[in-house]
């Protein structure tokens, strides 16, 4: 089938039209983050002035206020914008092509971004039903979501770019439809915990320096979860991107038996999956078995998701082999 240029070009103007709104969003976000911690210090700053006059602090104890969250609003209702021109540019992507939008590392990162906009998204919803609103919510991921979000594309838009093709022969197969979606998921769930994890140890370190009898610096973090709640979230993550990459690793075995009559040929894409898969097993026995809560369990899953960039951004373009079609 030959590529319909109109839609794919179509497909690069939504992409901006995305990175536009995601831009905004951040913007609108970190407003957001920065009202709400000066709001906390405040209110704390209220709080023991009430104290120490003997009165009642009860009054203090009020949700943020209508400015930040008009912030949060603007920017859910902006990255929405840009999760919804993102979709439309992947689907049209597809359709240029008539298959699926992840032939190669351009189409990855884009399909890939998506997932994370998508799953960030319906953890809000999903925050905002349960009854967890205010300035808890799932929202307080949003400025460490868009921002990796657009910095991805943007790489992706300037050095993983390649014109709208047909697949190469070795990945014309209903396996590409499955392994590398799965691979997707896994990736995308892998980053929001990895940003999770970053947090947490931000966190750490910052209650580490205020028990010390110091002030902590950055005052939007402030209007974050604490580090325990935050690695919490990481390994919820984590842990339902490790049963998909489990997948990914025993499908993408069924598809080289299918494709090259081996279940195994130690190609460098291969041995790296297996490096990734055996990190995050060891993350997660170490945080359900050995009691790694903290620090230790989170450098873990911060060495995990290096590995997964290293896959990536290195194995795929530098380290030649079987699975050599990155098309850079």
């Amino acid at each position: 089938m030959t590529v319909d240029e109109n839609i794919a070009q179509i497909s690069n103007l939504l992409l901006y039209g995305a990175m536009t709104a995601y831009l905004f969003s951040f913007v609108a976000y970190a407003g957001d983050l920065a009202d709400g911690g000066k709001e906390i210090k405040a209110r704390e700053a209220r709080r023991r002035e009430q104290a120490a006059a003997g009165g009642s602090t009860t009054t203090l104890e009020k949700p943020i206020t209508a400015r930040r969250r008009r912030a949060a609003a603007v920017g859910t209702s902006l990255f929405a914008l840009g999760a919804l021109l993102h979709l439309g540019s992947v689907v049209s992507r597809g359709v240029s092509v008539h298959r699926v939008p992840w032939g190669n590392m351009f189409e990855f990162a884009l399909t890939g971004t998506l997932v994370v906009a998508l799953a960030y998204l319906v953890a809000v919803v999903r925050a905002h039903r349960a009854g967890l609103g205010g300035g808890r919510d799932a929202r307080y991921l949003g400025t460490f979501v868009a921002g990796p979000v657009l910095v991805t594309l943007g790489i992706a838009l300037v050095k993983l770019y390649v014109e709208a093709a047909q697949l190469v022969p070795a990945l014309d197969s209903y396996w590409l439809i499955i392994h590398v979606f799965v691979a997707i998921l896994a990736t995308a769930l892998s980053t929001l915990g990895f940003s999770a994890t970053v947090l947490q140890l931000v966190q750490e370190k910052r209650d580490r320096v205020t028990a010390a009898g110091k002030r902590a610096g950055g005052v939007f973090m402030d209007a974050l979860p604490g580090s325990v709640e935050l690695e919490r979230t990481a390994f919820r993550l984590n842990a339902v991107a490790f049963v998909m990459w489990t997948f990914t690793l025993i499908a993408g075995a069924v598809w080289a038996q299918v494709a090259w009559n081996r279940y195994w040929n130690w190609d460098s894409k291969e041995v790296w999956t297996f490096v990734i898969w055996v990190v995050y097993a060891c993350y997660l026995h170490a945080r359900a078995t050995r009691g790694w809560d903290g620090r230790r369990a989170a450098w873990l899953s911060v060495l995990a998701f290096a590995c997964m960039l290293f896959n990536y951004l290195v194995v795929n373009i530098f380290f030649p082999g079987l699975h050599s079609y990155a098309g850079v």
